[in-house]
């Protein structure tokens, strides 16, 4: 009876070991999708450095409301979203804490007026798509407050962001909210149209973030320090003058564009460098800090009946990681 007791403690303690064994093994599973700031992942996979930093990692490729999806039905670890959809996502009981910033929109998002609408102002009583509830409506606010109006005095129509070239391209609407790729092709689609408002008339509107959930976060922070640190290695590879055409070229080829077009795409995303990023990684109030922008997130959200109560920012939000480096 001791015999098969040992006998059996020692098969337990070996199923137990192999099963602590395997969970550690487990790749972490990150989503990423067609967004600049995020496509960078790309070069960093071509070359092969998670593997050089001992870091198993699975990424997925996704259009980027899917990889929210995803992310909420628990299908992967770490997504890639702007600092206010994780609150929306979030409210939906996929919680997530944003660890990593890797830039702000810097003209990439754009309302698009038809030909003749040249100003902001000219906007008054017409038609605008929009993704209500979305970023691109947020950014559309911003833009109508600027200069005296607000959204009472046009009339939305809510259109999914990918579908916003067609209806401005059919005539069913004056203006479209979007950002790239669907910006570009809106402009590229409608000879005469023009960006009258981006993003990059309000830097820190729109901020985009890696955020991992709870679980992932506070058990595997070794993991994500290996991370951040490809990551940056990523970001350096990019603006050194000597890489700067590989990375484009890696970036470019991920999405189905040549080299030349995909610059535009990076230009309009203001990438950040480590010392960048942790300067936006303070508690301020306003667009100057992730948290003072996704407060004012937070209030469109529920302002716009995207959730009901405002969400505890401070629970979203941890950069000690990045800030650590």
């Amino acid at each position: 009876m001791h015999f098969m007791m040992k006998k059996i403690l020692g098969l337990l303690a070996a199923t137990m070991l192999f099963s602590a064994s395997a969970h550690a093994a487990e790749p972490l599973k990150i989503g990423y999708s067609d967004w600049p700031g995020w496509v960078l992942w790309e070069v960093a996979i071509e070359k092969q450095w998670f593997k050089e930093e001992g870091l198993d990692v699975k990424f997925e490729w996704f259009d980027y409301v899917a990889s929210m999806d995803a992310f909420a039905a628990g299908k992967i670890d770490i997504v890639g979203m702007t600092n206010g959809d994780t609150l929306v996502t979030g409210s939906t009981g996929a919680k997530s804490v944003m660890f990593l910033l890797n830039d702000y929109s810097n003209g990439n998002d754009m309302l698009i007026a038809k030909p003749g609408i040249n100003s902001v102002k000219e906007l008054k009583g017409k038609k605008i798509g929009v993704e209500v509830g979305f970023v691109s409506h947020l950014l559309l606010l911003n833009a109508l407050e600027k200069f005296g109006l607000s959204e009472s005095d046009v009339e939305l129509v809510n259109v999914p962001t990918n579908e916003t070239p067609q209806v401005l391209a059919s005539g069913q609407v004056d203006a479209i909210v979007a950002w790239q790729p669907s910006s570009g092709i809106a402009l590229q689609q409608v000879p005469g149209s023009k960006a009258i408002y981006t993003s990059a008339d309000e830097p820190g509107l729109i901020y985009d973030v890696y955020a991992a959930s709870p679980k992932v976060y506070a058990t595997r922070k070794d993991d994500l320090k290996k991370l951040l640190k490809v990551w940056y290695r990523a970001v350096d590879y990019l603006y050194d003058p000597k890489t700067r055409g590989d990375a484009i070229k890696i970036m470019a080829s991920r999405v189905g564009l040549k080299p030349d077009e995909y610059k535009e795409f990076v230009s309009g995303t203001k990438i950040l460098k480590l010392e960048e990023a942790k300067k936006y990684m303070t508690k301020v109030k306003g667009f100057k800090s992730v948290t003072g922008s996704s407060k004012i997130s937070d209030d469109f959200n529920v302002a716009n009946k995207v959730y009901k109560k405002p969400e505890d920012i401070g629970s979203y939000i941890d950069f000690s990681l990045t800030l650590g480096m």
